[in-house]
């Protein structure tokens, strides 16, 4: 594979590079994953933090702040890709290095379960940070009361509508770590990201990282809202609930429906990379 130049690196050479890239993952030392998961999930929510201080202007039309709100959120994998962090949802194309033998399957839970634990720290430490620092009661407490009115609803909907939801998000979560591998610049990885980030945050999919700020956030929130906007199904098992199905749905849409899919198309039969 050539790693020097101009043009963008193709499919094949990007499946290559993903599996290659799979292996140094999981091979991580437990301290490094630790920290580097614990940067994605904070990365992460301040993409979320962007997202709702875009949404909360009213005088935005419907479309203009679903799709604005969605680009500044790109801001999160952004960091992610660029400054360097282990997400977990981008971590599901880890499949692709099992399903070639690369790793074991012991390496690849160790690696979801740690990065996964490690961003939910990461996202409820700044969702502590961010309700300490009184950002909410920006824009005279629209912040607040919109992000409790979507933990809210997010805590209440229904488990198969988060399922696929979650399937939809990852997909295009995965699609664009993807694509990022295609680039050689930042300013190439900037243009693949934006695009199915935006698209997923647009269309209101679940993202199981984002949630790990907004939800515990929203609990914190909760009493400094009017009472009517906080639903009954915001707490910690509402939480549970959310994160179960969403989770379940993120790794079906990033680590089958991407990752095996791509494995299947461009890297089945064939010897493993050369290191």
């Amino acid at each position: 594979m050539a790693l020097y130049g101009f043009d963008a690196f193709s499919p094949a050479q990007i499946a290559e590079k993903i599996e290659q890239v799979g292996v140094s993952k999981a091979r991580l030392p437990l301290l490094q994953m630790v920290l580097l998961g614990m940067l994605a999930g904070a990365f992460i929510s301040l993409g979320a933090l962007y997202f709702v201080l875009v949404v909360s202007d009213a005088t935005l039309g419907f479309a203009a702040s679903r799709v604005l709100g969605g680009v500044v959120f790109s801001l999160g994998l952004l960091l992610v890709v660029v400054a360097g962090a282990e997400l977990f949802t981008g971590n599901n194309l880890l499949m692709m290095a099992w399903a070639d033998g690369r790793i074991s399957s012991y390496a690849l839970l160790r690696n979801w379960v740690v990065v996964c634990a490690a961003n939910f720290a990461g996202a409820a430490g700044m969702a502590l940070l961010v309700w300490l620092s009184g950002h909410p009661a920006m824009n005279d407490g629209r912040v607040a009361a919109l992000v409790v009115t979507l933990a809210g609803a997010k805590c209440a909907a229904p488990l198969a509508a988060l399922f696929w939801k979650g399937v939809l998000c990852n997909i295009l979560v995965c699609l664009a770590v993807w694509m990022a591998m295609a680039g050689r610049s930042v300013t190439d990885k900037f243009v693949a990201v934006v695009f199915p980030i935006s698209a997923f945050v647009a269309a209101g999919f679940e993202h199981s990282i984002a949630n790990m700020y907004l939800i515990p956030l929203a609990m914190l929130l909760q009493d400094s809202v009017p009472a009517a906007l906080v639903s009954p199904a915001l707490g910690v098992a509402g939480l549970l609930r959310n994160l179960a199905a969403v989770i379940a749905g993120n790794i079906l849409g990033g680590s089958v429906l991407v990752a095996l899919v791509y494995h299947l198309i461009y890297r089945r039969g064939l010897p493993p990379p050369a290191a």
